[in-house]
């Protein structure tokens, strides 16, 4: 809507100069523009038409109107016709049909007397900090209507109340000192990228109103990690200048767009877009709009100290009763409701996540997706994140909600899991900070062989199984605050391994996305961490002792669903089982198995799930093993056709068989497992089942620490959940559960020897 200004001139009142008016017989009225017709029907309006073609005060239409219809009526019409935006007041003097155009466009936006007067009294300043024509756009906006002021040192003087801004990239420094000085200056500017083949213009940066330029620049950074990781390799300070690949025709058209729009926001037009960068790509004329989130925690437009001060209090832990139908997950939300809420989130320009698609090398009957860069693994090479099996976000579920979902949720944890350089932190040395501080390894768990070989071990396996340095407790590193829920009381951890990043001090314990889980609210997410850990733990116990697990009956478990995957996997030559995992800790713990059955190499696959639902342990686990099923989809009888390059993957496809890999197998002696099997109580609150898992921690000797990673311009609940002692299910050796926990179920007879773990490192 446009604000009309007021004016001491009698205004004159006629439909809108964009609608050609026809009047067919005495019965209606017909209003034809680019948008369509419309028809008015009744005598009354039949009548008024003609005396509404902009030349008449509305006394004076009334007047006129007279002889046909009392003035009540008539100015009944007249208001319901301006009601409809149908009719406008016009200010000044009617001008020729050459200058029709104008007046008619401003009228199809809205008030078109208000933006004219708006536009006649207000000039607009043409800045270039790049390679674009800034003459050419101060040309394009006289011919627009505006008045442009020649300055070009982003003082445009009085009258001034818009400043265009050109650049060849939207991350160019220069738009930095731009943004500080129209700040400073109270005035709103407008960024344009007029070359390159994808031409951009906005949004509108409005001191004190919504986002400013260092909120938008964080986002499009967010896009752009491959071009950091040169500029970090070379040394450079990006961004990288890349050749213009234009044509004229295409940087006229980015000029008289962003004329357009600046010429739009001074009329005082407003469409609900102006905190959006256009986009339109000129190889196929594809436009969107992309909407710029402001940060609340800004260190230019807002808090700064937001995110740390979250972080030294407790998570605000609610009553959340849990959602019905909601799929694969007991959530607050359904899928459904995750999507409609922060589907913007994924965006190519100013979303944390360029696009969320179906895993297009998913086998037939696997429902997954994927959802951009994998950020958990944010300090390794190009190389090592390539060859292994996680190189990208996803997620999966037995319908296509449920996957893309779990994908935008996986895609929200791991960025609101990076660094960003404002979260909480303590300095000092774990001997200084005492009994608040905990020590890393006690949630890392290597083992001292494992420290005093890392060089060896490190050389020869993956990213994921690097083991770090030994930590000294002398020295002073940065700690961030967690919480116990179990005790209430606030523990430190080293930040560098509660967040993802790039760089920082060499040395330390690295994070990975262990217990780090999105859900629809923070009980849910604290509850998914919660069994994430879980999982790994019973994984690590299983594999690494090579103990014989009874076998799920899937037959039993009655899953329309499942019966249909079976039958989809036989006809792939894949044979599909589960095995119970479950630990001491008794939460229904599931590893499904699949392996090819018409070729020596038999490609076995799996994947893990963890629920207080047995269920939904077991659904977890069989759409994780499809999901990281996709690379070896396609492989070949000759050993070819893998979708990776990483040494020990492929070895384990193309050499592990159930014969010579026998603790893949159920164990013949146990009855196979029912879902009546498993204890289950049925909660309908969140919040009571963060409560269990806080006493099933504590009556295990452990505490379940939580740390809030929800960042404030991203909404969608995030937490990363420790419980020191409970293990990952990468290669971590040190003494306890993994050791203990079999022999006292009656698994081992005594605990394993270090020699005699499995040698083949979990690789998922």
């Amino acid at each position: 809507m446009v604000n009309r200004p007021p004016t001491a001139d009698a205004p004159t009142v006629g439909f809108k100069r964009h609608l050609r008016v026809q009047s067919i017989g005495d019965e209606a009225v017909y209003l034809l523009s680019t948008r369509g017709v419309q028809v008015l029907h009744g005598p009354q309006v039949v009548a008024l038409a003609p005396l509404l073609d902009g030349t008449r005060t509305l006394p004076g239409l009334l007047r006129e109107a007279a002889s046909r219809m009392p003035a009540p009526e008539a100015g009944r019409v007249v208001g319901e016709l301006a009601k409809a935006d149908l009719i406008g007041y016009r200010e000044g003097v009617t001008r020729g049909p050459a200058d029709a155009a104008g007046p008619a466009y401003w009228d199809l936006l809205g008030d078109g007397s208000a933006a004219i007067a708006n536009i006649a009294r207000t000039a607009v300043e043409v800045i270039s900090v790049g390679r674009a024509d800034r003459t050419a756009a101060a040309e394009a906006c006289r011919a627009t209507g505006l008045t442009v002021v020649d300055h070009d040192n982003g003082d445009g003087g009085p009258g001034v109340g818009l400043s265009l801004v050109l650049c060849d990239d939207y991350l160019a420094p220069e738009l930095g000192e731009v943004d500080l000085r129209m700040r400073a200056a109270g005035r709103p500017w407008l960024p344009a990228k007029p070359c390159g083949p994808e031409l951009w213009v906005g949004p509108v940066f409005s001191p004190g109103d919504g986002p400013c330029w260092s909120c938008l620049a964080h986002r499009l950074r967010t896009h752009r990690s491959a071009e950091e990781a040169v500029c970090r390799a070379g040394g450079f300070t990006g961004p990288l200048p890349v050749p213009d690949a234009s044509l004229a025709a295409g940087r006229a058209l980015g000029i008289q767009a962003a004329a357009l729009e600046a010429a739009k926001w001074i009329a005082g037009v407003r469409q609900g877009q102006e905190q959006s960068v256009y986009t339109l790509d000129t190889c196929t004329l594809r436009s969107a709009h992309h909407p710029v989130a402001r940060r609340p925690q800004c260190p230019v437009c807002g808090d700064s100290s937001l995110v740390a001060r979250r972080a030294f209090r407790p998570p605000p832990l609610v009553s959340r009763p849990k959602a019905a139908h909601t799929g694969s997950n007991h959530r607050a939300l359904p899928p459904r409701q995750v999507l409609d809420s922060h589907r913007h989130l994924a965006d190519p320009v100013t979303g944390i996540v360029a696009e969320i698609t179906p895993d297009p090398n998913a086998p037939t009957g696997v429902t997954s997706y994927l959802s951009g860069h994998n950020l958990a693994l944010a300090g390794h090479t190009p190389t090592e994140v390539r060859r292994g099996l996680r190189q990208l976000s996803g997620g999966k579920g037995v319908t296509a909600e449920e996957a893309e979902a779990g994908a935008l949720c996986e895609a929200v944890e791991r960025f609101c899991g990076t660094r960003q350089g404002d979260e909480a932190v303590v300095l000092g040395s774990l001997d200084e900070l005492g009994e608040t501080a905990v020590h890393p390894n006690t949630c890392q768990l290597f083992h001292e062989r494992q420290f005093r070989d890392r060089a060896r071990w490190n050389a020869t396996h993956s990213a994921f199984q690097q083991v770090c340095a030994p930590f000294d407790p002398r020295r002073t590193v940065e700690w961030t605050p967690v919480h116990s829920l179990t005790t209430g009381r606030q523990r430190l951890l080293p930040t560098s391994m509660l967040y993802f990043s790039h760089s920082g001090p060499k040395g330390l314990p690295w994070a990975d996305s262990n217990g780090n889980a999105a859900g629809s609210s923070l009980e849910d997410a604290i509850v998914q961490g919660f069994l994430e850990l879980v999982e790994r733990d019973a994984v690590a116990l299983w594999w690494y002792n090579r103990t014989r697990q009874p076998a799920l009956d899937l037959d039993a478990f009655d899953e329309p669903w499942l019966a249909e995957l079976r039958e989809t996997y036989a006809r792939l030559n894949r044979e599909m089982w589960a095995l119970d995992l479950t630990s001491d800790l008794g939460v229904p713990v599931t590893v499904a198995l699949s392996r090819r059955t018409d070729k020596p190499a038999e490609d076995i696959a799996f994947g893990f799930g963890a629920h207080f639902d047995p269920r939904l342990a077991l659904r977890r686990a069989v759409t994780e093993m499809g999901q990281l099923l996709s690379p070896a989809a396609g492989a070949r009888a000759d050993g070819t056709g893998y979708g990776v390059d990483d040494p020990e993957i492929l070895s384990w496809w193309t050499r592990a068989t159930v014969r010579n890999q026998p603790y893949l197998l159920p164990d013949s002696v146990e009855s196979p497992r029912s879902p009546t099997h498993f204890s289950r109580v049925f909660r309908t609150d969140l919040l009571d089942d963060v409560k269990a898992a806080s006493a099933l921690v504590a009556r295990h000797g452990m505490e379940l620490l939580v740390l809030d990673q929800t960042l404030p311009d991203v909404g969608l609940p995030v937490v990363k959940v420790m419980v020191p002692g409970l293990r990952h299910y990468w290669a971590r050796f040190a003494p306890g559960r993994l050791y203990d926990v079999p022999v006292r179920l009656g698994l081992r007879e005594q605990p394993v020897a270090y020699e005699d773990l499995n040698p083949v490192p979990i690789f998922a």
